[in-house]
């Protein structure tokens, strides 16, 4: 059975955090391929900020259950919510630099009950990177951050208020994040 690495709740909305999932040799593969794969500045993280596009490639979703990476996701969500059933509806990745502008943002509307899957895929990851993933409460105030780390990867509550932050000037690597968007499987 799988378990977290850790766990952290905002006004009871969920966040797990696990390592290890993706054996490394896959994990290599996938960052050598999104090095070299195209992205399109077409993501937009709210309506209001659809002037500051950044840049996104799609996951085809006849493709998604291939991917070394689904299986340890699906896993995941057994732990993360082992009474629930989820089905991926989108999954992308999202790829930023120094300079970046990366904005707060939900993945999914009020009551709606969907997760996010968030993969971390790099070779190596340094905290004085930057990168982190923020997390905030209703106030707006940053109640937890997800490091990057190579196969990381994070599962929660699709309304949790959030954001990536880009690397910082000392890192000249990509920050890669790979989401999977999932909602309740009807019965």
């Amino acid at each position: 059975m799988i378990e977290s690495t850790y766990r952290t709740e905002i006004q009871g909305r969920r966040i797990a955090v696990y390592d290890g999932l993706m054996p490394e040799p896959e994990l290599l593969k996938l960052w050598s391929v999104l090095n070299r794969a195209g992205f399109t500045r077409t993501e937009i993280a709210r309506p209001d900020t659809a002037e500051h596009r950044h840049w996104a490639t799609e996951i085809a979703m006849d493709r998604l259950p291939t991917m070394p990476f689904f299986a340890p996701t699906m896993a995941a969500l057994l732990d993360y919510a082992p009474n629930q059933r989820y089905r991926a509806y989108r999954s992308y990745v999202n790829v930023a630099h120094y300079g970046d502008m990366l904005f707060t943002h939900t993945d999914c509307h009020p009551g709606a009950g969907e997760l996010t899957a968030l993969w971390y895929i790099c070779d190596r990851w340094d905290h004085e990177w930057g990168g982190e993933t923020m997390f905030y409460d209703d106030a707006r105030d940053v109640r937890a951050a997800v490091t990057p780390r190579p196969g990381r990867l994070a599962v929660f509550d699709g309304e949790l208020l959030h954001a990536g932050r880009p690397p910082n000037r000392v890192c000249y690597l990509p920050r890669f994040t790979l989401a999977i968007k999932l909602e309740r499987a009807d019965d």
